[in-house]
């Protein structure tokens, strides 16, 4: 099976992208990675510190690795929008695929420093488990430019997110920030922004992700695609999108199922049993994901 690594540059060099899905149940695993299996392509599951917290760090590693041994599937974790450095650490400790430092709130100058700080534990942490293990390799990404905290649905644009021309990542600043941190990936502001907005989320900058994307050299992240257009997705993977995140409409999918069937099962009370609906829901927002940024 190859590094998580190698399915990001097949992805650049096909202009295509991998999808990654947060979760904070069981449930929710299975929705990716049955998703991801019908359709044979890697995926990547993600979850924030709160949903850290509450699946456990270690757990959550624990079945991802088994699920990809005994499947041989391509299923990779990550820590998402982790804000300290302790926090960092514990998931690379912890055996997670790859990182995400978010500094976006911070100033620049100090956003840099504790990214390079996380990529240089990262590269570390790869050499002390020696040669036997040094496929697997943490990849670090850093984020720039505010795009709002929540994964929920929103009735205006967050207070403070990057969303006009003039407040979204500069090419300048992400030129800058790859360089002298050494992340392997980056996450910037190009008009997009966490949870959705009711009565639609605001258009994506394409020309901005292809200029940064020129500047920075190394793959883009897209956080906060919920809510965008399917043309707007395609067309940031276009020029140099190679990760696209979802979470709030994977988060309306659940309750939307669960309260369906438990409207319609008001007597069961298997857990299992009115869970799976929900869980269903959520696969097919996966696959129609999976879908558009696979170009299938």
């Amino acid at each position: 099976m190859n590094s998580l690594r190698e399915y990001i540059s097949e992805a650049v060099i096909r202009k295509t992208a991998i999808g990654h899905f947060n979760i904070s149940t069981l449930d929710g695993v299975w929705a990716v990675v049955d998703a991801a299996r019908e359709l044979n392509l890697p995926v990547i599951i993600g979850v924030s510190e709160g949903e850290r917290d509450y699946v456990g760090v270690r757990q959550i590693a624990a079945i991802v690795k088994t699920i990809r041994e005994e499947r041989g599937q391509p299923v990779f974790l990550n820590a998402d929008h982790t804000y300290l450095f302790d926090r960092v650490k514990e998931a690379i400790d912890a055996g997670f695929d790859s990182v995400i430092f978010d500094g976006a709130q911070l100033s620049l100058e100090e956003n840099i420093a504790i990214a390079k700080k996380c990529v240089e534990y990262a590269r570390q942490h790869r050499s002390e488990r020696g040669e036997s293990e040094s496929r697997h390799e943490v990849l670090v990404e850093g984020e720039l430019g505010f795009i709002g905290t929540s994964s929920k649905i929103l009735d205006a644009i967050p207070e403070g997110a990057v969303v006009g021309e003039a407040s979204m990542t500069t090419p300048l600043d992400a030129e800058r920030f790859v360089r002298e941190t050494g992340v392997d990936l980056l996450a910037p502001a190009v008009g997009n922004i966490h949870g959705v907005v009711r009565g639609g989320d605001p258009a994506l900058n394409i020309e901005r992700v292809k200029k940064i994307y020129e500047a920075v050299g190394v793959p883009l992240v897209l956080h906060g695609a919920s809510g965008n257009s399917a043309d707007d997705i395609e067309r940031c993977v276009q020029n140099g999108v190679a990760i696209v995140h979802v979470n709030t409409e994977l988060r309306i999918a659940y309750r939307r199922g669960l309260m369906k069937s438990l409207s319609e099962n008001p007597d069961e009370i298997a857990a299992y049993k009115y869970l799976r609906p929900a869980k269903l829901e959520m696969q097919k927002v996966v696959t129609e994901k999976l879908r558009i940024i696979s170009r299938l």
